[in-house]
This record gives C-alpha cells, sequence and structure tokens, in this order.
C-alpha cells in the first residue's frame, strides 16, 4: 500500500504559543495537535478537573466512607488488561491505606468472560462482600449489578466505557461518559476514575475526622500506576490525562516507583529512572497486559501489589515469561492472517473497507494486538476471531480516525438484529461476542457500515509530520526536550520531514539498516527499522529524533518512520 508524506497543517495558535513563552519548535508542535494557550500545558496536579464535577462521586465516596468505618468487607473486580489491572491496584493500595478491609478479584477472560457478570457475582460472594466496587467495567453490567442486588451486596460502578441504553441498577455509578456527567474529561481510563473515587473519599473521611493523630494517605504515590495504566489503555491523551502520565513519570524518574513497576522495567532491562510514556506503553504495559492474554491477570495484580522487590521480581519474571510466549503466538497468528488475505485476494488497497478475520485454531487472548497489527498494515478497521466454545466467537477490533467503533457495532446490532450477542468498547477499540454462524453476516454487516462511513481520504495510508526543522535546531538537546514531553493517543510524538543524500548505509541486527544522512552542511547518524534492500542515493525521509545512549555516551540519532526515492 502506497504512502504519503503529508505535513500538518501549521496551527493558528503557534504565534502566540510561543509569545507566551513556548520555543518555537515546541509552539508549532503543539498548535498542531489543537494546543491553543500555554495553560493547557500546566501538567501540575493543581490543574486537575475538580472531583466534584464527576457525576455520582458524592455518593460513591460516602458508600466508600460508610465501608471504611463499618469495617465491611469490600471486593473490588477488576478488568483483565492494563487499565483494570492498574486500576485494581490503586483501589486496593488507596482503601486500605485508609483503613479499608479490601480485597480483589479478577475474571479470567476464557471463563467468566469481561465485566460483573452473574457469575462472577456468584464467585464473588464467597468472599461475603458488603460492597462490590468495580474497576474498568461495570457500565453495561445490567445483569450483574441485578444479582448482587438479590443477594444484597452493594455495587459502585467505577467505569469509563461507553454506556449501552440501560444503566445497571440499584448502582452507584462514578464514569464520566454516563449520560448528565459533567467532567470535563471524557477520556480518563479506568485507573483515572478510581484514583478521583480515592481522592473524594479521602476528602470525606478527612472532614470527618477519620484522619485525626495520624498521617492522611498520599495518593501521589499511586500516580506512577494511574500513568501506565493511562498509557497502556490508548486513551486520548487530553490534558487531564497528561498530568496524570507526567506525575506518574515524575515519580518513576526520581526513584519513588511502586516495586512493581520497577520490576516491570528491570526484566526488561529499562532503566526506571529514564522511564518515558513510550516505555510504560511498549515496555510495561505489554508484559502487564500478557498475563491477562494468556493466562490469569490476578498475577500482574499481585505484581503491582507487591511490597518486596523480591516478590515483585519475581512476579515481574513470570509475566515476561509470558510477554514472551504472547509474541510468539502473536507471530504465527498474524503470519496466518496475512496468508489468508492474499488468498482471499480481498483487495484491501481499495475494494474492501474491513479487515475480518477468523481461524478456529486461533488463540482469544491475543486477537486484539493481531487486530491492532492489521489495522496498522493496511489502514483499514480491523476485526480478528477465536472460538470461545459453545458455538461462539468473541471478537477485537481496532480502528482508525474517523471511525467510531463502537458506534459502528451498535449499528450493526440495529441493521442486522441477532447477529451480535454482546458487544462494548470505544472509538478506537472494542469487543464482541457473537454466534460462529453469524460471522458471515456481522463482516457484511460491518463492511456496509464502514463503506457509508468512511470516505476515500480515510483509508489512504498517510504518514503525519511536522514539517522540516530549520538547519541548526536538529539537535541532541532538541531530541532530549521531546523525550521528556508525554506524547500518545491524540498528542503523537514529533515526526519531521526533509531529504537527505544517503552518504553510508549497513545492515545491522539482521533486517535494520543503520545510515549516515546528509542534509546541507550537516550529517545524521539515523536507523531504519525491518528493511535491509539497498537505499536510493537520495531520499525523502520522515524521521523522530531520538537520544541513542551507548556505553555512557548520548548522541542524536534519526528514526526514520518512512521513506520515499528523490529523483
Amino acid at each position: 500500500m502506497t504512502i504519503a508524506i503529508v505535513r500538518r497543517a501549521v496551527g493558528a495558535a503557534t504565534a502566540s504559543l510561543a509569545a507566551e513563552g513556548l520555543p518555537p519548535v515546541l509552539a508549532r508542535i503543539y498548535a498542531a495537535r489543537g494546543i491553543r494557550h500555554a495553560a493547557e500545558l500546566d501538567h501540575s496536579l493543581s490543574a486537575l478537573p475538580p472531583y466534584s464535577s464527576l457525576r455520582g462521586i458524592d455518593d460513591a465516596a460516602a458508600r466508600l466512607a460508610r465501608a471504611i468505618g463499618n469495617g465491611e468487607r469490600i471486593l473490588i473486580v477488576a478488568d483483565y488488561d492494563a487499565d483494570g489491572a492498574t486500576a485494581c491496584a490503586v483501589g486496593v493500595r488507596g482503601l486500605r491505606a485508609m483503613g479499608g478491609k479490601v480485597d480483589f478479584i479478577v475474571p479470567n477472560r476464557f471463563e467468566f468472560g469481561y465485566g460483573l457478570t452473574p457469575e462472577i457475582v456468584a464467585l464473588a460472594a464467597q468472599r461475603d462482600p458488603r460492597l462490590i466496587v468495580t474497576v474498568d467495567n461495570g457500565i453495561a453490567s445490567v445483569d450483574g449489578v441485578a444479582a448482587a442486588a438479590a443477594r444484597g451486596i452493594d455495587v459502585l460502578v467505577t467505569d469509563h466505557h461507553l454506556p449501552g441504553p440501560t444503566l445497571p441498577a440499584p448502582a452507584i455509578i462514578v464514569n464520566p461518559n454516563q449520560p448528565g456527567c459533567a467532567f470535563p474529561s471524557k477520556h480518563i481510563a479506568g485507573v483515572g476514575v478510581m484514583f478521583y473515587a480515592l481522592l473524594a473519599t479521602r476528602a470525606r473521611l478527612r472532614a470527618a475526622g477519620a484522619f485525626a493523630g495520624r498521617p492522611e494517605p498520599n495518593l501521589g504515590q499511586l500516580l506512577d500506576l494511574v500513568a501506565l495504566g493511562t498509557v497502556a489503555d490508548v486513551v486520548r491523551l487530553d490534558q487531564t490525562n497528561r498530568i496524570f502520565v507526567e506525575q506518574g513519570l515524575a515519580r518513576l524518574r526520581a526513584g519513588r516507583a511502586q516495586p512493581g513497576v520497577a520490576a516491570l522495567f528491570a526484566v526488561a532491562a529499562r532503566d526506571v529512572r529514564r522511564a518515558t510514556a513510550s516505555d510504560l506503553g511498549f515496555v510495561a504495559g505489554p508484559r502487564l497486559n500478557a498475563a491477562g492474554r494468556l493466562a490469569d491477570m490476578s498475577i500482574g495484580i499481585r505484581c503491582l501489589l507487591a511490597d518486596s522487590e523480591a516478590e515483585a521480581v519475581a512476579l515481574a519474571r513470570e509475566l515476561d515469561r509470558l510477554n514472551r510466549q504472547r509474541r510468539d503466538i502473536e507471530a504465527g497468528m498474524q503470519e496466518q492472517a496475512l496468508a489468508d488475505i492474499d488468498e482471499a485476494s480481498a483487495g484491501l488497497a481499495g475494494e474492501r473497507c474491513t479487515v475480518c478475520l477468523f481461524r478456529p485454531d486461533w488463540h482469544q487472548g491475543v486477537v486484539g494486538i493481531v487486530a491492532s497489527r492489521l489495522k496498522d498494515r493496511f489502514h483499514r478497521p480491523a476485526f480478528v476471531f477465536a472460538r470461545a466454545g459453545d458455538g461462539e466467537l468473541r471478537g477485537s477490533g481496532r480502528s482508525i480516525p474517523g471511525f467510531h467503533l463502537r458506534d459502528a457495532l451498535d449499528l450493526v446490532t440495529k441493521r442486522a438484529p441477532g447477529t451480535i450477542l454482546r458487544f462494548g468498547g470505544h472509538a478506537f477499540a472494542a469487543g464482541l461476542a457473537l454466534p460462529e454462524a453469524a460471522l458471515p453476516a456481522f463482516r457484511d454487516a460491518f463492511e456496509a457500515v464502514a463503506r457509508e462511513q468512511l470516505t476515500p481520504a480515510q483509508l489512504a495510508r498517510i504518514c503525519e509530520t511536522d514539517g522540516a526543522l530549520p538547519e541548526g535546531m536538529l539537535t541532541l538537546d532538541l531530541a532530549r526536550r521531546l523525550r521528556e514531553r508525554v506524547w500518545g493517543q491524540g498528542m503523537p510524538a514529533p515526526t519531521f520531514d526533509d531529504n537527505f543524500a544517503v552518504v553510508a548505509a549497513r545492515i545491522v541486527g539482521g533486517d535494520h539498516t543503520k545510515m549516515t544522512l546528509e542534509r546541507g552542511g550537516e550529517r545524521f547518524e539515523a536507523i531504519l527499522f525491518r528493511h535491509s534492500s539497498p537505499l536510493p542515493s537520495h531520499i525523502h525521509a520522515a524521521f523522530r529524533p531520538e537520544v541513542n545512549e551507548w556505553q555512557g555516551t548520548a548522541s542524536l540519532e534519526l528514526t526514520v518512520e518512512h521513506w520515499l526515492p528523490v529523483a
């Protein structure tokens, strides 16, 4: 598929941001990402929206404070991904610090599926809780909440997913996406919602004098967990989420990481004191997610709850082993998926708008990450399915900008009733279950929805850049400045482009190309991953300035994202 290098439009606020004190390059970068005022880049905790603007937060704080005061058993029901695991760890640590009697349970995705189901309520009831708190799930658990109420168990739902037509009742709900909620950030992850519930609960206990004569719990100690869950869940990095990530990274870089987070970095041979948002997303996050994909996420939660380095490292090593196993399974599934696409001659370059694949022996826990790879490769919304037993398929999907995946599934349910058994998610990621016999009908209905909503321009694969840098501005200092900032979903890391002469090139690591590039009177070392073919003498390259550290020395290196020959 042809990839075009396209420069982002220069933001109208570039000049005003520069006038407010931002360096010109950063002013240009942030303006192109919709930032209008320097105040939007205030990442201090004082810039967080107040918890009072969350619908249901007062009732949630009152119920949690009552449970703590009365010594009631609180049971957290977690989701089996990194957001759910970090939200669970934040909830357990925070409530225990306030004096709560709290434990957790996390559904095994292969046995129970997602959310607070009646089956999970029955399992939870064996712990004899008076209060169940869901984290990163629950907004669609209508039957589960009713089952809990029938057993005399109260439910507090903390979630961030989009609600369905019916809210669970009777339940206290804290979710910025529920109807009538005025909280300004609609993008915080489940871990962020749980953190806010703790802030409100601490304030209520403080007002009641619960901390008289003893230190107040420092919830800031949990911000590295909040940052990890926020980045790993690939939510949009609006100002609220950037604050969470910046503050969490500050703790990591200061050597104040939770033992479990530090251990996840250690088993990956990464220095936690130099942590970046990318490390959270591509180093710590996948290792944590591996437990939920292949085994039991309780391994990951126990790692995050470990108080000793020895326990944390032992659990992190098991997570690292599972992640290596996950990579092997993923590679095999991806190879098979590409073979199926080739065999079907799907015409993804122009004929079809979606990818929808299934093989009977594919692994349920890895379908989401394979869907993500296919979405990236073909720039199409993609669903990948695996068998879940009893004639049912479970699928996971990923989408491209301009196509809201959960809304698309909602439309499919209306146009093809009975095709989808259940679904949930948000704009860029969603999951669903359907009868195996309904897969062809789903594939056609999903394709029809995408064909109506996506334009040829949206389906064209492009590499967006922030343009060229003037001579003398492409420096190690710039690379360091950019590395320290928070980039991710909705706030893409800066990429630049320019014409270069290829002065030298050699193959390293089997299939990567190390280069020396020249532009005017400047020379730069560069790396092009997963490319071993000869390069032309002149290229137009889209690249990221990176800090390359080797044997104690830091130097500038350009990571080439894409290139085109220059005539």
